[in-house]
């Protein structure tokens, strides 16, 4: 009887079971690259695992239509599908590779190679276009110029190393029909070809890109002749002619850089040649907004955490302050400290938080921005604040106490022991919203400071003690003078490696007085 009723609790379960789907979701857990290195690369590979991409720059000389990878790491328990970095990889376009873990994920590795070109020919009115996927140039010279006899005055059309046919040294050709050449490159041969136009405007005002302090005129005139800009407070009648020192010439276009204007004023400028002068462009000038707070002087303490402002104040600086009191205290922390002896400073002091061996090295930090969240023992951060106008230096005061890297992640572990190094860097960003950050290995997303999103970027590192308040100031480099930034991104760290958990257990930065400069 009792084998009877076990018999029938056996089917019944069985038939149970087959009764219940098997809904248990997989986890979801993105499969990522942590690492890739590429042969003749330069410099590091950046990974954005928002997009998905690994962005991997090049010198003109390598040929990344056959690149060699040299190595990767996954995120644990991801596996590429295929064998496609088996071989050597197209990088002409992106390359797709899908890894897989529970789901598939198609990521990209694109090749950022910038090779320099250009063409310039005698009596040229303006830059040539060059149309690099159709492989045409289009030159435009004066009416002056006999377009059967057009010289080349210098030209690169190719990567370093290229050979062409013909010879581009004192060329001389007919632009009355297309020309030719051949440019060898990489073991390949491809036709570029050349057309000639003539044009009647010898000299143009093209535009002028009007910043704050500073204004960018930009000029069409014909090569070879000197051209320049002169300029004037609107509605006054004498014009100041700029040096010659100011002007910089590319073929037949040339820009000047006026200096020393006075913010929120109307001024005139026109670009002249010889006797003839371009039409008149009117411009104003920006503001010069200072950054909140940027004499440290506002804080407040709530509950162990330091926060660079007033209390019920309006936020500006941000700082890591909420993921180190998860396993310790506050490591960026306001002083009295400071270069007059009166008010305070910003103390950012690396730290290792935790308890024994369990725990991480903390960069003392300050940024323009917020601290959003905290994943396990990682930040997520959102860098910037809003800013349209375009200051050019950043000034303030800094000392520094360094201590030897005392902490590392695995792929910075040749540093312990080496000193560590401090740095301060601002970017201006034109993205729709801030830059977020997220310092976890496998969902890692850092701040390029050659991204295409960046209008501006400049940084000064500090690799040695500084035991007394000094000045400092360095300077922004602009991509381009007529990009509108959107956000600012101001930061300090005592570690320069502290978003890859890498620092010297002490290392202190102190900040104060920062200022925005908007005049060279």
């Amino acid at each position: 009887m009792k084998r009877t009723v076990y018999l029938y609790l056996l089917i019944a379960a069985a038939l149970l079971q087959g009764c219940i789907a098997n809904d248990i979701p997989y986890p979801r857990i993105q499969a990522n690259f942590l690492t890739l290195e590429l042969k003749g690369q330069d410099g590091g590979t950046i990974l954005d695992s928002i997009a998905m991409t690994a962005t991997v720059a090049f010198p003109e000389q390598v040929d990344i239509s056959s690149v060699r990878v040299m190595g990767y790491s996954l995120t644990p328990g991801a596996s590429i599908i295929g064998d496609v970095l088996d071989d050597n990889i197209d990088l002409s376009k992106p390359f797709p590779v899908t890894l897989s873990l529970y789901q598939e994920y198609t990521w990209k590795i694109i090749a950022n190679q910038t090779i320099e070109r250009y063409f310039e020919v005698e009596g040229q009115i303006g830059t040539s276009v060059i149309d690099v996927p159709s492989r045409r140039i289009i030159v435009y010279v004066g009416e002056s110029q006999p377009i059967d006899r057009i010289k080349v005055a210098k030209a690169k059309l190719g990567p370093i190393g290229s050979t062409y046919t013909p010879s581009l040294d004192n060329l001389v050709f007919d632009g009355r029909d297309p020309f030719e050449i051949d440019v060898e490159a990489y073991g390949r041969t491809h036709k570029w070809t050349i057309y000639t136009e003539i044009v009647d405007v010898a000299l143009r005002t093209e535009s002028v890109d009007a910043w704050s302090c500073v204004a960018w005129v930009n000029g069409v005139g014909e090569a070879g002749k000197e051209c320049g800009v002169e300029y004037r407070i609107a509605g006054t009648e004498e014009w100041t002619r700029l040096p010659s020192s100011e002007i910089t010439v590319s073929g037949g276009n040339f820009t000047g850089r006026i200096c020393h204007l006075s913010p929120q004023t109307a001024y005139q400028a026109r670009v002249y040649s010889e006797e003839l002068t371009g039409e008149i462009k009117d411009f104003t000038t920006g503001s010069t907004p200072q950054m909140p707070n940027s004499d440290f002087d506002s804080w407040w303490l709530d509950g162990k955490i330091w926060c660079p402002w007033k209390e019920n104040g309006d936020p500006f600086w941000g700082t890591g302050n909420k993921g180190a009191v998860t396993l310790g205290n506050s490591n960026t922390t306001p002083t009295e400290d400071t270069p007059t002896g009166s008010g305070w400073a910003a103390q950012l002091e690396t730290r290792f938080v935790g308890i024994g061996m369990l725990g991480k090295i903390a960069a003392g930090n300050i940024f323009a921005g917020s601290y959003v969240r905290t994943v396990g023992t990682n930040g997520v951060l959102s860098f910037g604040r809003p800013m349209s106008e375009r200051p050019v230096k950043l000034r303030g005061q800094c000392k520094y106490k360094q201590t030897n890297i005392s902490h590392a992640s695995e792929d910075y572990s040749r540093l312990i022991g080496q000193p560590d190094t401090a740095i301060i860097w601002v970017a201006l960003i034109d993205s729709a919203e801030p830059f977020e950050i997220r310092t976890a290995p496998a969902d890692r997303h850092l701040f390029d400071p050659k991204g295409d999103y960046v209008v501006a970027y400049g940084k000064m590192e500090i690799s040695q003690p500084i035991q007394n308040y000094v000045p400092f100031e360095f300077e922004l480099k602009y991509t381009s003078t007529d990009r509108k930034p959107t956000y600012i991104l101001c930061v300090g760290s005592a570690s320069k490696y502290g978003d890859f958990f890498t620092g010297g257990n002490g290392s202190t930065l102190y900040l104060d007085d920062f200022e925005l400069i908007y005049d060279y």
